[in-house]
C-alpha cells in the first residue's frame, strides 16, 4: 500500500513537474496537469467558447470559475493549439458582476484588492472578450467607468449568449 501511494505520489509530482516547466500564456494562473495519453487534437483545431460566471469570489480572493479560461488557454497551447486558435469569451453577471471592477473601486467598495484584475487583463490580451451583464451591474451599482479597462457593458448576459452564439461561440458547460 505505502509503495502504490509513493509510486502515486511521484508520478503526480512529475506530471506537475512537466505541466510547470511549459511557460504559460497566461502567467501566474490557470494552472493544468499534463495529460500524456489524452486523444490526440488536431493541428487545425479551433475553440470559439464561451465561459458564464455568475457567482463572485470570496471578497478579496480570486475568482476560480474565471481562472478557468486561463486554465483553458493555457492546457490547450501547452498541447500544441495555436493561440491564434482559440477565442474565448466571459460572460459575467449577478454577484460575479463585483469581480470586474477596477482595483481602484474594487478596494474602496471592499477594502481589499481585487485578486481578478491581473488575471482579467491577462485573458483580454490572449484574444478574450469579457462582458458583464448591464442588468447584474446595474442592480450590483457597477458603473462601466467603474469597470476594469477593457470590460464591455452587454445590455444583458442573456444579450450577450445570444450574439456570441450566433457567431459561433460554443457554451462551455461548467
Amino acid at each position: 500500500m505505502k509503495s502504490t501511494l509513493l509510486g502515486l505520489s511521484l508520478t503526480l509530482l512529475t506530471t506537475f513537474s512537466h505541466a510547470e516547466q511549459t511557460k504559460p500564456a497566461i502567467e501566474g494562473f490557470g494552472f493544468y496537469y499534463d495529460v500524456p495519453n489524452h486523444a490526440p487534437i488536431a493541428e487545425q483545431a479551433t475553440f470559439k467558447v464561451v465561459f458564464d460566471v455568475a457567482d463572485a469570489a470570496q471578497k478579496g480572493k480570486q475568482n476560480n470559475s474565471i481562472n478557468s479560461l486561463a486554465r483553458f488557454i493555457n492546457m490547450h497551447i501547452a498541447h500544441g493549439v495555436k493561440p491564434e486558435n482559440i477565442q474565448l469569451a466571459l460572460v459575467v453577471h449577478g454577484g460575479a458582476s463585483v469581480d470586474l471592477l477596477e482595483n481602484s473601486f474594487y478596494k474602496q467598495r471592499f477594502n481589499s484588492d481585487n485578486k481578478n484584475q491581473q488575471l482579467i487583463s491577462q485573458l483580454l490580451a490572449h484574444n478574450t472578450v469579457v462582458y458583464v451583464c448591464g442588468q447584474s451591474a446595474t442592480h450590483m451599482k457597477v458603473k462601466q467607468g467603474q469597470l476594469i479597462p477593457g470590460v464591455q457593458m452587454a445590455l444583458s448576459a442573456m444579450t450577450a449568449h445570444a450574439l456570441l452564439q450566433q457567431q459561433g461561440y460554443t457554451l462551455n458547460p461548467f
